[in-house]
């Protein structure tokens, strides 16, 4: 059985198969061994290009990071071109439920090597019992991803995963769990991190803010109940495999649009498939935040309900005593307080590889290093989105144990720490 629930594909032998310590090294090791082992056979001479074992300055195809993505639409579409244009990847597999979207994917993987030897599929399970597979990318609505890396990391493969990463404050955990059980590199998408705030980073870690008190975000909207009528299914889609874990609900095309969108006509919007504004966005500006002034590898200990003369707001302080403000009145997106004084400098931490967020993901996959994004940190960002969420909903402060993983003495917050999740998708 597979996440406590589902059986997780047809002869899958999780618990057997994933403590090989030399399984899923992020390469296929016994591919690579193929040309060193016929060599050494050389009883009848014969030629290998040279271009098969690399000397043409390519990858030779042993040495690539085998590779299939999940959920394929916008973000996961941008993604697999990302890691299809790599030379260090074979791209041999994708799924995505709508079949207009994996037919075109697959077009698009045979397109570029010039065969049809990629695979589609519709079920996300028969691509995790592949053993040629390497590592998957997963761009499906929120409320798969922790589904998706749990089984991934299970069945010995590395994940790179858009954000946010989770959908519940539970979530988090379980997938930093599964990465260090399993052995695996799973990274979390957020390119905007690093490429989009270093004006704001880097005035942080060089020491031009002197000791930084607090920074400020600015994002919204909060997700909302979707009521929308059912409309019919269009063919080619599976929708009961949309919907997965997430309670049923009819089919309407704004409830399952890949939209980047947070208005009301995408998923993006609803709180059965995501944050809203606070998770869909804030994952990008709190991990941006959070990277800033340096609490990116802590959680909240508290967050701090304001209501003042009807204007609503939050803040996360951290153990170190540092301030996370939602909304804060009169501050900007990524305001930051500080002393002012020059403090301290410190590098910047970077990406490995080249390549952007998906260059470091890659070279990890190798090295076995630990990605910018690792899940833990990621997954540390959404925890603040998470519980800004939460005290929104309660109106009222709340004190969280980290170690415990939940609010001290608040029952009604804690039943919010997670949702119901259909079977037998269950965690």
């Amino acid at each position: 059985m597979g996440l406590n629930g589902y059986t997780p594909g047809k002869d899958q032998h999780v618990e057997n198969q994933k403590n090989e310590p030399t399984k899923g090294q992020g390469m296929s090791l016994g591919r690579r061994n193929f040309l060193k082992v016929a060599a050494g056979a050389a009883a009848i001479p014969y030629f290998i290009p040279g271009a098969a074992l690399g000397k043409d300055g390519k990858t030779a195809p042993s040495e690539r990071i085998v590779m299939a993505g999940v959920g394929i639409g916008n973000m996961g579409r941008g993604d697999q071109g990302a890691f299809l244009g790599r030379g260090d990847v074979q791209y041999v597999a994708t799924c995505d439920v709508k079949k207009n979207v994996r037919e075109s994917s697959l077009r698009r993987i045979n397109g570029k090597y010039k065969n049809n030897d990629a695979k589609a599929y519709n079920d996300f399970r028969e691509i995790m019992v592949r053993d040629d597979i390497d590592a998957v990318h997963c761009a499906t609505p929120d409320h798969w991803h922790a589904i998706v890396v749990i089984e991934a990391c299970r069945n010995g493969k590395d994940v790179f995963c858009q954000k946010p990463e989770t959908k519940t404050l539970r979530e988090g955990k379980l997938m930093i769990d599964a990465a260090r059980r399993y052995g695996r590199v799973v990274s979390g998408g957020s390119q905007r991190v690093l490429q989009d705030y270093r004006r704001v980073v880097n005035p942080c870690w060089n020491g031009d803010k002197g000791v930084i008190k607090s920074i400020n975000v600015n994002v919204g909207p909060l997700p909302k109940e979707c009521n929308k009528k059912g409309e019919n299914i269009p063919a080619g889609f599976d929708w009961d495999m949309w919907l997965g874990p997430a309670p049923w609900a009819p089919y309407h095309p704004h409830r399952c649009s890949g939209s980047f969108s947070i208005n009301g006509t995408s998923w993006r919007s609803f709180k059965d498939y995501s944050g809203g504004g606070m998770t869909d966005w804030g994952a990008h500006h709190f991990g941006g935040a959070t990277f800033a002034i340096d609490v990116r590898e802590l959680e909240p200990e508290e967050v701090i309900f304001h209501n003042e003369k009807g204007k609503k707001f939050a803040t996360c302080r951290f153990p170190n005593g540092k301030l996370l403000h939602h909304n804060h009145p009169g501050q900007g997106n990524l305001h930051v307080i500080g002393t002012n004084e020059k403090g301290p400098s410190k590098p910047v931490p970077g990406y490995a590889g080249k390549g952007g967020i998906c260059g470091d993901f890659i070279d990890c996959v190798k090295t076995r290093k630990r990605p910018f994004r690792d899940i833990e940190l990621a997954s540390n960002t959404a925890t603040v989105c998470h519980m800004f969420l939460i005290a929104y909903e309660l109106e009222r402060s709340l004190k969280w144990d980290a170690v415990k993983r939940q609010f001290i003495n608040d029952d009604e917050a804690n039943r919010l720490v997670d949702v119901t999740r259909r079977e037998p998708w269950v965690l």
